[in-house]
């Protein structure tokens, strides 16, 4: 059940990924969450790690600046384990009034090539039980702060303003990382998945909520979202195999449509109405143009359809996706 008591389904959920390699002007990462705002998507998410060689984006940073030029989409970093998780993101989530996230990846570690479908060539695919994961494994933790999963609430230590509730963070984890799959059934208010037609999605739906019901959470929790790349730049292609009408394809980054943003909204609207997902993460191709082409084409359909939102009705990350609220974090040293 939503917050509420509503149950899941009835609401679309959106985000996108405003990952620019090699860019790195915090401006021009504003200007595309503008851009994503204005079509009222719940997040974007932020990759540090694709800006290029050396340090990369401070992502939480970046973000920062653009929570003082946006007001009210949802802001996610995303970090991996090797990185650590940056207490900057509880910060960042006093700076923007409740509208940060966090999603954390676990390093990539050297090993045998990836099958065409983006997964270990020695693990099964995107239907892989997700019962085998462990629980203790690197990743997100109770309090969305990112600390491991045994350190009790006492032991979280956060930075920014004293007094600032904790825990509003909204943890996402990827379930196609065998390293943060339990983490995901057991914490995670938002799971990406990865598929290539509703079927496989509901599946892995499945298997998710039943992972998650083991650890006495509610049905609907946590909320799936299906994370797609899209080149909306060949709508004229879409009637061919693998493009537009013919769905998602893999690729060795995840499963990719090709067409039309009329056709996408279409893909949306079918995997959404069958329940196979809450929503999408769309990862564009070609920055600028996919997320222009998706506000104004795609969500532009699914509005006008009465599928998606054109306005925000609250102000932070949690109303938008219609989670609950979670129970108090103290700070370290708290009396209680």
């Amino acid at each position: 059940m939503r917050a509420g008591g509503v149950r899941r389904g009835g609401l679309l959920h959106l985000g996108a990924a405003i990952d620019q390699p090699r860019v790195y002007d915090a401006g021009a990462y504003a200007e595309l969450a503008r851009l994503a705002e204005r079509g009222a998507l719940d997040f974007v998410t932020l990759d540090g790690t694709l800006a290029g060689p050396g340090p990369g984006l401070d992502t939480t940073g970046v973000l920062a600046r653009v929570a003082h030029e946006t007001g009210r989409i949802g802001l996610v970093p995303v970090v991996t384990t090797a990185d650590g998780t940056p207490d900057t993101v509880a910060a960042l989530d006093r700076v923007s009034g409740g509208r940060a996230g966090l999603l954390t990846r676990h390093a990539e570690e050297p090993g045998p090539a990836r099958d065409r479908t983006g997964h270990r060539a020695e693990e099964p695919g995107p239907a892989r039980d997700l019962a085998g994961h462990r629980a203790g494994e690197p990743g997100l933790s109770a309090d969305g702060i990112g600390h491991p999963v045994d350190e009790p609430a006492s032991a979280v230590r956060v930075t920014g303003e004293p007094g600032a509730p904790p825990g509003r963070v909204v943890r996402f984890a990827d379930v196609t990382d065998r390293h943060t799959g339990a983490v995901a059934a057991r914490h995670a208010d938002v799971a990406l998945i990865r598929a290539v037609n509703a079927a496989q999605a509901a599946d892995l739906r499945e298997q998710l909520t039943a992972r998650a019901a083991e650890y006495g959470r509610a049905p609907g929790e946590p909320a799936v979202l299906a994370c797609l790349r899209i080149d909306l730049g060949d709508g004229e292609r879409a009637a061919e195999p693998g493009h537009g009408g013919g769905g998602p394809r893999p690729g060795p980054q995840g499963p990719l449509y090709r067409g039309g943003p009329v056709d996408l909204a279409e893909l949306i609207a079918v995997w959404h109405a069958q329940g196979a997902v809450d929503g999408f993460h769309l990862v564009p191709v070609e920055p600028r143009r996919d997320l222009e082409r998706l506000v104004n084409g795609t969500v532009a359909v699914l509005q006008h359809r009465g599928l998606f939102r054109t306005f925000y009705p609250g102000g932070t990350l949690r109303e938008h996706l219609a989670l609950a609220r979670p129970p108090a974090v103290r700070f370290a040293g708290s009396a209680g």
